[in-house]
């Protein structure tokens, strides 16, 4: 293996682990708000119970997220400087934003919030915790500018030999980070939903706390509905998006060789890379791709044969990326309607219980395969259209990246395993009185 693999696979090793930390902080922290905010409004203990819960469960998901974050950053310096020498002038303006504006802002307000509950008022409280909700969203934005910016590069010149920043607003405002960021925190807010609504299933199935955990399912079952048919419908405008600006992304994803009108979608499909074909195409529905590529059934849509070889994604890889990601969102809502005709009567209703106890992972599963898709999809370049990733990886020797790749995996492995322990452990307790 050489250098370059080894930090794609380093990279891909820290983004995706830390990813498993990212949603549930930015969705849960709305939750908790919103269930202190009862409590301040109402004075009804059992939210005030919900909120310490709850919270307890985020704060130990917080903490496994900051320390996962900052070794991530560190390596645009240490695997990707060429990278960060090429662009640094726009992506490193994003970064920094996002740490001093935005991720320092949370957790100031995070510490006055877990050492303000006799200093504040309970109004003023639970407007902290909604302070500190809106600035990891805030943070969430910038980090996904700056994605947006790799996947779609606007409001750049190339002077003296690398990317300089000529219109910071065309960067902020990028169509294509803007419809990333909708889908992402859209999708976070789902994966807190079934995390709040599997847990509470658990000690409903139980009969531990019933009023306390029906209580905290519905509410996670209202913001779930919402947010996982919104999802669909921004999955659709950022699809759409995607053809026009990444059409060998929608290419690939849809192992789609050959350039066609009223191109057809298939529900099953084998990609053989080598030969340029499908082995296998199974429920073919013709004209479907052109109208979800365009919103016509006429349309015509680039096949991977119109792009170099060498500038093709990976398709296997892609496909299924692809295919995980959709299959799970049209289970979701499905899931969460069928929660909504069961709310009234929960602990009568044992199988839909388990189902949602069994399905937390499933989020989890949705959101790593959408960006292994955003990822994957982007190759073989870094920057879309702008710099290759064989041109962005420091010029280092491999045994560095192979010894420090090994040390991620044990001091991930282990983190890992002591924080999903803590956060089930806890969980199992339920509510302390």
């Amino acid at each position: 293996m050489d250098v370059l693999l080894l930090s794609r696979l380093q990279f891909a090793a820290a983004t995706m682990f830390h990813f498993l930390f990212v949603p549930l902080t930015l969705g849960l922290s709305v939750l908790v708000a919103y269930m202190e905010t009862k409590y301040a409004r109402t004075g009804d203990e059992i939210y005030l119970s919900m909120t310490k819960f709850w919270s307890k469960l985020f704060l130990i998901n917080f903490a496994l997220g900051v320390v996962t974050g900052i070794t991530l950053e560190f390596q645009f310096g240490t695997n990707w400087s060429r990278y960060s020498a090429y662009v640094g002038d726009i992506f490193g303006s994003l970064l920094a934003i996002e740490a001093t504006a935005a991720f320092f802002l949370e957790s100031t307000l995070l510490g006055v919030w877990i050492f303000g509950w006799k200093k504040l008022s309970r109004k003023a409280h639970a407007a902290v915790m909604w302070l500190v909700a809106l600035a990891g969203t805030v943070s969430a934005v910038w980090i996904l500018i700056a994605n947006g910016w790799m996947q779609h590069p606007v409001g750049y010149e190339i002077r003296n030999g690398r990317a300089e920043l000529t219109d910071f607003f065309a960067v902020v405002f990028n169509p294509f980070a803007m419809l990333e960021f909708l889908h992402t925190v859209s999708a976070a807010y789902v994966l807190s939903a079934f995390f709040v609504m599997g847990i509470s299933a658990y000690h409903l199935l139980k009969k531990q706390h019933v009023e306390f955990f029906t209580r905290s399912f519905r509410i996670a079952l209202v913001f779930g509905l919402v947010f996982s048919i919104f999802v669909a419908v921004n999955g659709d405008m950022h699809g759409v998006h995607v053809t026009k600006v990444q059409p060998a992304k929608l290419a690939a994803m849809e192992a789609h060789w050959e350039t066609a009108t009223q191109a057809p979608l298939h529900l099953f499909a084998i990609p053989d890379e080598k030969n340029e074909r499908n082995l296998i195409e199974i429920g073919s529905i013709p004209g479907l791709l052109s109208f979800l590529g365009h919103h016509d059934f006429d349309a015509e849509v680039k096949g991977l044969k119109d792009f170099p070889k060498e500038e093709r994604p990976p398709v296997l890889l892609s496909l299924l990326a692809f295919r995980t990601m959709v299959g799970l969102g049209t289970l979701f809502p499905i899931l969460m309607i069928i929660g909504w005709y069961l709310r009234n009567r929960l602990t009568e209703s044992p199988v839909y219980l388990k189902t949602m106890l069994f399905a937390i992972p499933l989020p989890y599963i949705a959101i790593e395969m959408g960006w292994v898709l955003a990822e994957v999809g982007r190759q073989p370049w870094i920057v879309y259209g702008l710099m290759k990733t064989s041109d962005a990886v420091s010029p280092i020797a491999t045994s560095q990246v192979l010894v420090s790749l090994i040390a991620f995996i044990l001091v991930y492995g282990l983190l890992g395993a002591t924080g999903f322990y803590l956060i089930a452990e806890n969980a199992k307790k339920g509510p302390v009185h």
